[in-house]
């Protein structure tokens, strides 16, 4: 993706929260020097991978494979593996009008789905064989604001605003905008965007960014390059 195209995404993913409301915390509003300026206060924020994410998933078709994506918290494998302590997550997505994030699962990550706000939030749902591969044969159960709901294998769960549904390790899902945008919740056990989303294709998480322009925020995979350098 151009950081052009990068920069566009962020100014109208913006407008959209801002528009039903909701704030960003004030990290999100850094520049690039600024951050910079503040990575010996900012080390948690770099080492959890909160921040801007913006993803075409290296299809290089954002508007019809792609998510926006700001993570707001994120806690520590550690304190998952000991039961105690940050073992959570939380972040806050944008999926435009028919636009796919592809079919995928996890392998540690149980989360809450929130339809936050604007159109209706589809989800594709597909359960596991024994060995948790993508199975297009099974279905299985979730459960819908604490109301279980067993799915057909390929069924598309409609959540309207204020609904959610909470997907576990082995719930393969792929979801989309129907009839519109749809500002998204996630609520999840800790985050790794690096080695916890397998998809069913083979396609890679975050998108290699060509900078024919200076950036307006740092994407979470801008870290490295731009905050050692």
């Amino acid at each position: 993706m151009k950081r052009s195209r990068v920069n566009e995404i962020m100014a109208a993913a913006e407008d959209m929260i801002q528009e039903f409301g909701f704030r960003l915390p004030p990290f999100a509003w850094w520049s690039p020097a600024e951050f910079k300026a503040r990575l010996p206060q900012a080390q948690r924020i770099v080492e959890a991978a909160m921040g801007w994410d913006i993803t075409d998933y290296g299809q290089g078709d954002f508007d019809k494979l792609g998510l926006f994506l700001f993570t707001l918290r994120n806690g520590d494998l550690r304190d998952l593996q000991a039961g105690h302590g940050m073992a959570y997550a939380e972040k806050l997505l944008i999926s435009r009008k028919d636009q796919i994030s592809p079919m995928h699962t996890h392998i540690i990550k149980a989360e809450d789905i929130i339809n936050r706000g604007g159109a209706n939030l589809a989800i594709e749902l597909y359960g596991s064989d024994a060995d948790g591969k993508f199975d297009d044969t099974a279905g299985g159960q979730v459960m819908c604001d604490g109301v279980p709901r067993r799915y057909e294998p390929g069924e598309v769960l409609i959540l309207r605003p204020g609904e959610s549904v909470t997907l576990r390790p082995g719930d393969w899902h792929a979801f989309w905008g129907e009839g519109g945008d749809v500002l998204i919740g996630e609520v999840s056990t800790v985050n790794d965007d690096n080695t916890d989303n397998i998809f069913r294709e083979d396609i890679g998480r975050f998108s290699e960014i060509e900078e024919d322009e200076a950036p307006r925020h740092l994407l979470v995979s801008d870290y490295d390059k731009f905050l050692y350098s």
